[in-house]
């Protein structure tokens, strides 16, 4: 085994699995990658839970399927994770309660409950940056109050998943700006925490000691524990960047930490988002006002049914993943006319979290598997084309999308973006972006150690690469016929609202 750790390892801990990647910056190669699944405890009042100790038995598991000389190789670990989960820990680092997720709608009293306090939602975004929507951590801390009032008072501190794994990692309770954004609590224009903010989720006790210390996106948070560095199979001196959410992380891997640039993540959730230099606040909160996990800020639209609809129209159908862009390949933009509404988990935009899914359109001629699977594609993506009227009521404006997450390995969905948000897409060589901006972000913490200067868009402009072979430009017949379906679309979604409001 080398004496001199050379690489950067990326943990992106997602809904669906955890990723692992180790990368060498010298040769800008993926030296290795793992990923493992995890469950998902769904109930009927809309929570979305998951056990901490998964996520530490998924890491070590992906660990197992790598190379031991690799492990010890590596300098850095960068951390992303899903936003807005809530880990309540107590005193000692033990794990009060199961991880209530983003994707989690069982909240959405004590969302009001928040924003009544402060005297609106209004007021709320005028305070803080943000509204409390349902799947931001401050509703899951006061339903925790609510609901397990013995968890709540042992509480110590509170963590999100990606500040979970670095406190596993590093025995540290620290939190970086970009992360602490979706907790609802954060004064995002001046980057602290927000005194009214916390006092509005519980007038009762201050919080304000459960929230850990805020880092810079540069900082270090802190050493890889010996005892663990040597059970891991690591080198006793492996450090532990700031680490992000998953949509700061996969901001980096994407390059996008400079104006001008937008990125699409479809993954469960389908978010849209760009770098600002300075705070971009919606008046109407369709866009999140979050910092970004590289000093600036980092406004983004979030949908909660990207390919999680298209895995539960797959489900349904009995389709694989391969035979599914097969199918919707066989039918035309708009689905001979079936538009779906796939409001499967509700929906945070438009904030609907007690929505359910629903198809319209459908006669003897497009009642089939092609046509559901093709409608649901197409309908993640009208979900997020909304988002870019709101950026450019921020004075945000874009020339092409970067595509990232599951969905964009998919030659027709990569398609479907290009027409119906009428951009030229492209595609990095790099599939896993946010692992892959963890891994940079690290790299960039371990440079600053080091004392060597560099930016982190110096870092995203020399390691990222771009795969000309997935690129493609809007067709100007389809992107006709998709300005007027989304008007159809649109209608649809009006039509459900008042019965789920």
């Amino acid at each position: 085994m080398s004496n001199s750790p050379k690489t950067v390892m990326g943990i992106d801990l997602g809904t669906q699995s955890i990723k692992v990647i180790i990368y060498n910056p010298d040769i800008r190669k993926t030296l290795t990658t793992a990923s493992h699944s995890f469950d998902l405890i769904s109930k009927e009042d809309g929570s979305r839970e998951q056990q901490a100790e998964w996520w530490i038995e998924g890491f070590k598991k992906c660990l197992s399927k790598m190379a031991k000389e690799d492990i010890f190789s590596v300098a850095a670990i960068g951390v992303s994770g899903q936003q807005h989960g809530f880990v309540p820990i107590d005193k000692n680092g033990t794990v009060l309660a199961p991880v209530k997720l983003w994707c989690d709608t069982a909240t959405e009293a004590e969302c009001h409950e928040i924003m009544d306090a402060v005297g609106g939602e209004v007021a709320c975004i005028q305070k803080a940056g943000n509204p409390i929507a349902v799947g931001y951590t401050a509703s899951k801390i006061r339903w925790l109050k609510h609901n397990n009032p013995s968890s709540y008072t042992n509480m110590s501190t509170i963590l999100l998943p990606h500040d979970y794994m670095n406190f596993y990692l590093t025995g540290n309770r620290t939190m970086e700006c970009g992360d602490a954004s979706g907790t609802g609590l954060l004064d995002v224009r001046n980057r602290k925490w927000s005194k009214e903010l916390i006092s509005a989720l519980d007038s009762e006790r201050d919080l304000t000691d459960c929230l850990p210390n805020l880092i810079e996106a540069d900082d270090i948070a802190g050493s890889l524990k010996p005892d663990l560095a040597k059970e891991l199979g690591f080198n006793n001196d492996v450090i532990v960047s700031a680490g992000g959410g998953d949509n700061m992380m996969a901001a980096i891997g994407t390059g996008n930490v400079e104006m001008g640039k937008l990125t699409a993540s479809l993954g469960t959730s389908g978010t849209l988002f760009a770098f600002h230099d300075k705070p971009a606040i919606d008046p109407n909160g369709e866009l999140a006002a979050f910092c970004s996990s590289t000093g600036g800020w980092l406004p983004l639209l979030c949908t909660m049914n990207c390919t999680v609809a298209t895995e539960q129209m797959r489900d349904l159908l009995e389709v694989d993943l391969e035979h599914m862009e097969e199918l919707a390949c066989q039918i035309s933009p708009g689905a001979d006319g079936v538009i779906t509404v796939p409001f499967f988990n509700g929906e945070r935009t438009p904030a609907l979290p007690k929505a359910k899914a629903s198809i319209f359109g459908l006669g003897s001629h497009n009642t089939t598997k092609a046509h559901f699977i093709r409608s649901t594609m197409e309908a993640a993506i009208f979900n997020m084309k909304a988002g870019l009227n709101a950026f450019a009521k921020c004075g945000m404006t874009f020339n092409e999308v970067t595509l990232t997450g599951g969905g964009s390995k998919s030659t027709l969905w990569r398609q479907i973006c290009a027409d119906i948000l009428n951009l030229p897409v492209r595609v990095l060589t790099q599939e896993e972006n946010a692992a892959y901006g963890a891994a940079l972000q690290a790299l960039w913490a371990l440079n600053k150690k080091n004392g060597v200067e560099t930016s982190i868009g110096d870092i995203t402009r020399e390691h990222l690469q771009y795969d000309i072979s997935k690129a493609c430009s809007p067709d100007a017949n389809s992107v006709l016929e998709y300005k007027n379906i989304y008007k159809e679309y649109q209608s649809f979604v009006k039509l459900i609202t008042p019965h789920y409001k």
